[in-house]
């Protein structure tokens, strides 16, 4: 990953406040975001270790449930 190229708003007292970033950059931080809340998700699901069931195991209770 490339440096990020910001600008900060800085208050009265020499506080920053708010940053910019460049559009590209901020949808790179945006995706990061989505990419770690994925993996957070992912890692407490894993963590409750329940039993799984197979794609074609699941499909194929579904359509038995659902037959008309």
């Amino acid at each position: 990953m490339k440096a990020i190229q910001s600008q900060y708003i800085i208050a009265a007292q020499g506080k920053r406040v708010s940053v910019i970033l460049p559009m590209q950059q901020w949808q790179q931080v945006l995706e990061d975001l989505d990419e770690l809340e994925d993996i957070r998700l992912y890692d407490e699901v894993k963590a409750r270790q329940e039993p799984t069931v197979s794609l074609d195991d699941y499909l194929k209770k579904r359509q038995h449930l659902y037959k008309v």
